[in-house]
């Protein structure tokens, strides 16, 4: 069964940084394009950053852009987020998700790591 596992969320001040893990298995990685989205509270979930199958390509939302970076290693079955200068905005529940070739209603998601940036 596909599985994906958040982990490095926790609480920081505005400025600092903060790296993101998401753990794969019950697939194969390497062969999927991997995003990142968040939600905060009372709003729609948003799309944060993706990253191509071999790790080629990337795209960012505007909001991210030259603050976070999105990587993979797809030996270890991993995807990273690197959020550097955290804005009080930031805050919010960010989700692992797996593309799928069957249809965006069949991409796979984690269960979400917890950002709170605050002072």
């Amino acid at each position: 069964q596909v599985q994906l596992v958040e982990s490095g969320g926790g609480l920081v001040q505005p400025g600092e940084s903060l790296r993101l893990s998401c753990a794969a298995s019950g697939f194969s990685f390497s062969t999927r394009a991997m995003s990142w989205y968040r939600q905060a509270p009372g709003k729609e979930r948003e799309f944060v950053a993706r990253i191509s199958s071999v790790g080629g390509v990337t795209n960012y939302a505007d909001s991210v852009k030259g603050r976070f970076t999105i990587s993979r290693s797809n030996a270890k079955n991993t995807m990273y987020l690197q959020m550097n200068s955290l804005k009080p905005e930031d805050t919010a529940v960010y989700y692992c998700c797996a593309s799928s070739s069957r249809g965006l209603n069949y991409a796979d998601w984690g269960q979400g790591t917890q950002v709170t940036v605050s002072s």
